[in-house]
């Protein structure tokens, strides 16, 4: 029998982080007279994302085990004309999943960030940027309409945008995060777009109302044109999944933001902020469902990240870059998932990712503190004698993200797999080409980063930039870059032991329940008679132990050991080669390590080509036609007439009296010619 949650629990959720937030930033910094200090700081917003964390695995509890959910509003903002804009939650299996995934990748990361930021002047600071994060994205996922879901998601952006510039003296840092900025003020243009489109023909801005309405929706035409309205609504809304969740050619900021401190390059751009995309597509799935041209277009923008941003990670030398890089790649699989109408799947590989792609995110920020904040892998090697814990956590997050069978990376991935090549609609072949190949592409980046990290001879003295700043300042963090390397302290080791167990074992235990056993329930919609992958999957599952040893036998499991095995031979046993194999393909390299000249593009054709424009309507429309003619022009006219009337205002009689005796005679004449 189904229960109604408590409102007031699920209020605490997102307020406990905001609390911290809050107090953490407002009595803890310069701001508010530092009146607290670091202690009480991190125990503050650690103990307010800690609380969330327990009672959101309290929701999923009642979700899962007793099937409460949860539609009301909390408060009612305004009412324009018969628009309610209102703060609510809707809590289901996919809200409730996503309730848990943040609070507890929240949580390690506010564990992790007291060992990694102890050193920086900003950390009360940093912890009320982290848990002000928490809150918001906590509020994009339990909406239950699209204004407050529009609150979260545009909030997100402002913390990420925060967070990214936190080294506001660091110039880089700050073109960065102005980057992350604007790219996604342009995805955000089309997903306000799409939202003014649902309101203008549902006229709510409710879930349930919108939903309700949807087969209304789906014979109407765009106005001016022969597409069909929901087909321009899911795009617009898809665009702005685009720049949340970082597909191309709206991908380009997300490499870029590793110039912000490591922990929240785990908690936003691997686990959370831009998987917000993804989710709010599952939860549009009752529109996307009404559209084959916006799926197909998902998928094979999701198909085009999933390959070729993998392509990039083959030749980063920045160890968060290349996990960056596997972010990008990563959440093409799950847009592809969404564009075969597998949302569920897609859904089933954010929750995995989140912990894998947190762990090795962590693991990397431990790796750069161990060897004294070098990122460069070329100088590391042979760490797994110092960093023993980080080691082992990390290949354990390595293989999950490879997809090795019975690790949790393997069950999402397959299935997403086995759903584009069970998919119909035009793109599935390309799109399953796409993610087949990226099996080997993620495999080799992935070990190449792994072996040249932890094993083969060890590198650290020969970093050029160690030896130049060890030379200039003999106590500088680059001036030990040469010394040995150690293991990180407790609070830095414990998050990522916790978040290896999941990353392990989670997709064993929940693909089941989450895939074919009625987890999402009416969360997610789709129309089995036409899209018909979730239907071949769950014909083909016959629990995850018999998936997982056919996986060993089948394609993707040996494209990932051919992966392996070439990162291993050419970096391990013939590390000369690849040095080789670049001079011989440098055209190639050159275009990888350009970035396809994505940024050149963007900065020289489509900035330029907007300035250029914006100048001309300046100068051609503001200056010479309203400036010039409409208001000067206005002006300088009354200015000449008046100057003649005045001309004719002489004061005297005479003048007056022969003007009007004219008059008369004009008027006269006029009348006689007229006869």
């Amino acid at each position: 029998m189904s229960q109604t949650l408590n409102a007031s629990m699920l209020l605490a959720v997102p307020l406990a982080p905001l609390l911290g937030a809050l107090v953490a930033g407002l009595l803890g910094t310069q701001f508010g007279g530092n009146l607290i200090g670091r202690r009480m700081s991190h125990s503050l917003t650690i103990g307010g994302v800690l609380l969330s964390f327990i009672l959101s695995a309290i929701t999923l509890d009642s979700v899962v085990n007793h099937d409460a959910r949860f539609n009301q509003t909390i408060y009612t903002w305004m009412v324009v004309g018969g628009l309610k804009m209102e703060v609510g939650f809707l809590v289901d299996g996919l809200t409730a999943m996503m309730m848990c995934v943040v609070s507890f990748v929240s949580l390690m990361v506010h564990v992790y960030t007291i060992g990694y930021m102890h050193e920086d002047r900003g950390y009360n600071r940093f912890f009320a940027y982290i848990s002000l994060f928490t809150f918001s994205m906590l509020m994009l996922v339990m909406s239950n309409n699209l204004l407050q879901l529009f609150f979260g998601w545009e909030a997100v952006g402002l913390v990420s945008y925060l967070l990214i510039g936190f080294w506001f003296n660091k110039p880089s840092a700050i073109f960065a995060n102005m980057k992350a900025f604007l790219v996604n003020r342009v995805g955000d243009f089309g997903f306000i777009l799409g939202i003014g489109l649902i309101v203008a023909y549902t006229g709510s801005l409710s879930y349930a109302e919108v939903f309700a309405k949807a087969a209304e929706l789906k014979p109407l035409i765009f106005p001016g044109t022969d597409w069909l309205l929901v087909s321009v609504i899911c795009i617009c809304l898809f665009i702005g999944a685009m720049g949340k969740s970082a597909q191309f050619p709206l991908h380009v900021w997300l490499p870029d933001s590793m110039e912000g401190p490591t922990p929240i390059s785990a908690l936003i751009h691997a686990a959370t902020m831009v998987t917000a995309g993804i989710f709010m597509v599952a939860r549009m799935s009752p529109l996307f469902e009404l559209s084959d041209a916006a799926l197909s277009f998902v998928m094979v923008i999701g198909a085009i990240t999933a390959l070729f941003m993998g392509f990039l990670g083959i030749i980063q030398n920045d160890i968060k870059r290349v996990v960056a890089y596997s972010t990008l790649s990563q959440l093409g699989y799950m847009t592809v998932a969404l564009g075969a109408s597998a949302y569920s799947v897609a859904v089933f590989h954010l929750m995995t990712h989140a912990f894998f792609k947190a762990l090795l995110f962590l693991a990397a920020g431990s790796v750069i503190m161990g060897v004294h904040h070098n990122q460069d892998i070329r100088y590391m090697g042979g760490l797994r004698k110092y960093m023993p814990i980080t080691w082992i956590t990390a290949l354990l997050g390595s293989l999950a993200l490879i997809g090795t069978p019975f690790f949790s990376g393997f069950y999402s991935k397959d299935e997403i797999i086995m759903a584009v090549h069970a998919s119909q609609l035009p793109g599935a072949g390309f799109a399953y080409f796409a993610v087949l190949a990226g099996v080997f592409v993620t495999a080799f980046y992935s070990f190449r980063m792994y072996f040249l990290v932890f094993h083969g001879k060890e590198r650290f003295d020969q970093n050029p930039e160690a030896h130049h700043d060890a030379h200039q300042d003999p106590h500088s963090h680059a001036a030990h870059a040469a010394a040995a390397p150690h293991e990180s302290p407790w609070v830095v080791t414990l998050p990522l032991v916790l978040l290896a167990i999941p990353s392990v074992c989670i997709g064993f235990i929940t693909i089941e329940p989450m895939l074919f056993g009625g987890f999402f329930g009416g969360a997610i919609v789709v129309n089995a008679d036409i899209h018909k992958a979730m239907a071949s999957l769950q014909a083909e599952f016959h629990g995850p132990l018999q998936l997982a040893l056919h996986g060993l036998s089948a394609a993707p499991s040996w494209l990932a050991l051919a992966g392996v095995a070439s990162a291993y031979y050419l970096y391990l046993v013939k590390p000369a080669w690849p040095a080789l194999i670049r001079s011989r393909f440098e055209p190639l390299y050159t275009l990888l390590d350009n970035k396809y000249y994505m940024d050149w593009i963007n900065e020289n054709l489509l900035a330029r080509g907007a300035r250029a424009l914006g100048t001309g309507l300046w100068r051609g429309g503001d200056q010479a036609l309203i400036d010039g003619l409409l208001v000067n022009g206005s002006w300088k006219l009354v200015a000449r007439l008046s100057g003649l009337a005045r001309q004719l205002q002489t004061g005297y009689l005479y003048h007056y009296a022969l003007v009007m005796i004219l008059g008369v005679f004009v008027l006269m004449t006029y009348f006689v010619w007229l006869k």
